[in-house]
């Protein structure tokens, strides 16, 4: 299979080394704006074409499939193009602004029949995956709770860097740089940690978001540090299950862990995921007398990256799509409106 790869920043290089690693795949063009940052892309992964523009990358054509990793505002127009020319596409997450942007995204797509997978990282956590199968299998019952968190804590420790001088992190902190705090950055992973991990789709949403001050006039030379910090979040899961999700940049002595929790009437799992790696452990059977809970080997599954590279030769669809990534993304959207309206809202309803 012959791969594209749009963009060239952070996570491009990931792409190049993931796709890189399988056999069979030849990544042969890179595209970036940028003809310095592009030919140093290319030149460290060995591409042999480069581009300063998707329509010159299209006018070439010869590639099979593409990694559309430019950033979240580029998703939109660059992948439409892509699948107007017919081209299977994995797109780094968000999979667009909003909402409205992400079904016209899956809408096209789907009527033009190409492969489209978002790269939904936490989905190659083997104990999530193992997780949704204990739920599915009814080893726990019929889900009743679960809770869901996303902890990062690069506002009060440097092991990332210097939030305070460093861009790549005070954009993040900014919403006239384009940034919707941890909400737009990591809200649609524990989403899907939380929802994907208990089998369950989201029905209703109920949010609070909260800046706090960092800094004199909370500002930072250009910077005006107004995008959230943390997050919190009640859900409504369409089985009647009740969820609590939440996220934050200040939970000190975590530096990126995800954790979900899910619990129903007949037992209890628990899914953790660090940097150190993941866990998976669950109370079932006789042990929830005693409140025992035990580890359980999650094993190993092919990651995104693998499986984007099967559907493509296979033309099989598989999951995570377009669709479902909007699905998420509405969520997100009405999880902000939510906040301004101290309102719950319904997330599978077509208006509000």
């Amino acid at each position: 299979m012959r791969l594209l790869i749009l963009g060239t920043g952070w996570m491009a290089q990931e792409h190049a080394r993931r796709f890189g690693a399988i056999e069979g795949i030849d990544i042969v063009g890179a595209v970036d704006v940028d003809a310095a940052r592009v030919d140093e892309y290319a030149d460290a992964y060995k591409i042999p074409n480069r581009f300063t523009s998707l329509e010159a990358a299209l006018d070439w054509g010869d590639f099979d499939a593409v990694a559309n990793v430019t950033p979240d505002r580029i998703h939109h127009p660059t992948t439409m193009a892509l699948v107007a020319a017919g081209k299977p596409v994995l797109c780094e997450k968000p999979l667009a602004e909003n909402f409205g942007k992400a079904s016209e995204m899956a809408d096209a797509a789907e009527a033009a029949g190409v492969v489209n997978m978002v790269n939904l990282t936490y989905r190659n956590v083997a104990a999530l995956q193992r997780a949704r199968q204990m739920v599915q299998a009814g080893e726990i019952g019929t889900v009743r709770h679960v809770e869901a968190s996303y902890l990062q804590s690069w506002l009060v420790s440097k092991f990332w860097g210097d939030w305070r001088t460093d861009p790549k992190w005070l954009w993040r902190l900014s919403r006239r740089h384009g940034s919707n705090g941890v909400l737009g950055d990591v809200g649609i992973h524990i989403l899907d940690f939380a929802s994907y991990g208990a089998a369950l789709d989201i029905d209703h949403v109920f949010c609070r978001l909260r800046a706090f001050d960092k800094a004199p006039g909370n500002r930072i030379g250009e910077y005006q540090l107004d995008a959230n910090d943390s997050f919190a979040m009640t859900l409504d899961f369409a089985n009647g299950a009740f969820g609590v999700v939440h996220a934050s940049r200040w939970a000190t002595g975590h530096m990126n862990e995800l954790r979900l929790r899910i619990y129903g009437d007949k037992g209890g799992i628990e899914v953790v995921h660090n940097l150190e790696g993941s866990a998976l452990r669950a109370c079932i059977g006789d042990n929830i007398e005693s409140a025992k809970w035990e580890e359980l080997d999650a094993g190993s599954v092919p990651t995104n990256y693998q499986r984007f590279v099967e559907a493509v030769k296979s033309g099989v669809q598989t999951e995570p799509t377009f669709r479902h990534a909007a699905g998420l993304q509405k969520v997100l959207d009405l999880a902000v409106v939510s906040d301004e309206k101290r309102a719950e809202l319904r997330a599978n309803a077509d208006t509000q």
